[in-house]
């Protein structure tokens, strides 16, 4: 396979895997367009792919570490070379506005200079013994094929901050993308990392839906499933997982609170309300779903929110300059929808948006909003941002803890020693002063609580835990002698 299938301006392509299920047209969201076709894994195909990489994971895990450091090195630089065909691809398969696209390109480039210098690390430990002359070490090992199941949304990052770490440690990975972002999340890296010299094999693509992800997941082949999506398919996962002893890193759903306090500067809060909610359409884990807000400032927020809401762009994001695409498909937009109306039929107010165009849905602020709606209690994955008041400090930090998910949040106030009191006390895997929801730094470890993963962490130190596992070797000199 060669990117040159997919350069043409018009994307037309039939891309050959190798594969022989069914058929699945790629469709651009934001004019239904078809853009390309491939075909999914069947069982028996994605058996030998399995075989095949574990075999080739061993001469991969033996190979010194400058080797394994210059082909990560060498992709990061193919990534910058093909910037252009990646953003291009982001934008027209999965909806990302231009500078969307550019930052989550650019994120993983720098991972993949960092992750380059993971196996120079050091990587164990010596530990005293009670036994004269013994010698314990303790070193971390590569678990064998890791299998990288990743979402639509960020379909490049989201994959690659699993790949780039797991290949950096010794392991060999299957890349199951989903089937609304094959290209970026899946075609793209495993073709760069076949030109910047990673032996073949040792990261291969695995194309389908539901029942490839399952296969992956239940294959005794595969010794670990690093998962992004929602706490549903999470929750499954981590059953089949669990049965089979087989460890998972799950990052999963959230409802995410922005907590603004009333000495906050309103002007600002408002500003990372508007990207908190509204980037990449809300189609984002940690958007900022629940805008809850002191009862004395809140007209002055919704006012402030709603202008900026106005003045955002909505359409095509390849051919036009606007601040919100489409979002990702029929189902997606019908769900979001659904959760805007059945909360007004429950006495919500729309203060701006709440209409559909096609996939597009203009960007939406909600008042009166209550615990009982599901646009307070669900996942919205769409651009909107529910409004709710509070009257003291600890009913704020009760509403920001009143969700079965933990992933973000954000508190605004003046007074910062005051807003860390109020984010220790948040239920949530991360916390932001005077910022929004939206954060990810690839050095930092990220993760939620909660159900919104299951203590899995990706980025920075962790990484070398995540996607090794630990071994004891002891020795002495001269063989004990027991008593029998």
């Amino acid at each position: 396979m060669n990117l040159s299938q997919i350069q043409q301006d018009d994307c037309s392509f039939e891309f050959d895997g190798g594969f022989s299920g069914d058929s699945v047209e790629v469709i651009e969201p934001a004019t239904g367009q078809r853009l390309g076709a491939f075909n999914t894994a069947t069982a028996d195909e994605l058996d030998r792919l399995i075989a095949n990489t574990r075999q080739a994971q061993v001469g991969w895990a033996a190979t010194d570490f400058d080797s394994r450091a210059r082909v990560l090195r060498k992709f990061g630089t193919l990534l910058e070379q093909n910037a252009e065909l990646i953003n291009a691809w982001n934008a027209r398969e999965c909806g990302s506005i231009p500078g969307k696209a550019g930052w989550e390109l650019q994120a993983c480039i720098d991972q993949a200079y960092m992750c380059a210098a993971m196996p120079m690390n050091p990587y164990g430990e010596v530990y005293p013994s009670n036994i004269p002359g013994r010698e314990n070490i303790c070193i971390r090992v590569p678990l064998g094929v890791v299998g990288v199941v990743s979402p639509w949304n960020f379909p490049l990052l989201l994959s690659l901050r699993a790949v780039l770490p797991a290949l950096a440690m010794g392991n060999a990975v299957v890349v199951k993308p989903d089937l609304n972002s094959a290209i970026v999340g899946g075609v793209v890296i495993v073709e760069l990392l076949r030109q910047a010299g990673l032996p073949e094999g040792v990261c291969t693509l695995a194309l389908g839906g539901a029942e490839v992800g399952r296969h992956l997941v239940e294959h005794p082949g595969v010794d670990m499933i690093a998962f992004t999506g929602s706490t549903a398919v999470g929750r499954e996962i981590g059953r089949s997982c669990g049965g089979n002893l087989k460890k998972a890193a799950l990052e999963l759903g959230g409802n995410n609170a922005l907590v603004v306090m009333e000495d906050a500067d309103i002007a600002a809060a408002a500003s990372c309300a508007a990207w908190g909610s509204f980037l990449h359409q809300g189609q984002i884990c940690m958007q900022s779903g629940r805008h809850i807000v002191h009862r004395s400032i809140v007209g002055a927020y919704v006012e402030a929110l709603r202008e900026r809401a106005q003045n955002l762009a909505v359409g095509d994001p390849y051919r036009n300059n606007v601040h919100l695409g489409p979002i990702i498909s029929e189902r997606q937009a019908d769900r979001v929808m659904h959760l805007i109306e059945t909360s007004v039929a429950m006495g919500a107010e729309v203060v701006c948006g709440g209409k559909r165009e096609g996939l597009f849905i203009q960007p939406t602020v909600m008042t009166n909003i209550t615990r009982e709606m599901p646009i307070y209690k669900e996942e919205i994955f769409g651009p909107v941002a529910p409004v709710i008041a509070f009257d003291t400090e600890a009913e704020a930090i009760a509403l920001a803890n009143d969700s079965e998910y933990g992933l973000a949040a954000a508190v605004h106030s003046g007074d910062r020693v005051r807003a860390k009191r109020v984010a220790h006390q948040i239920q949530a895997g991360m916390v932001h002063v005077n910022d929004q929801t939206v954060n990810n730094e690839y050095q930092i470890p990220f993760g939620g609580m909660k159900a919104s993963g299951n203590a899995g962490r990706f980025g920075g130190p962790a990484n070398m835990e995540e996607f090794t596992e630990t071994k004891w070797i002891s020795s002495i000199s001269d063989p004990l002698i027991y008593p029998f």
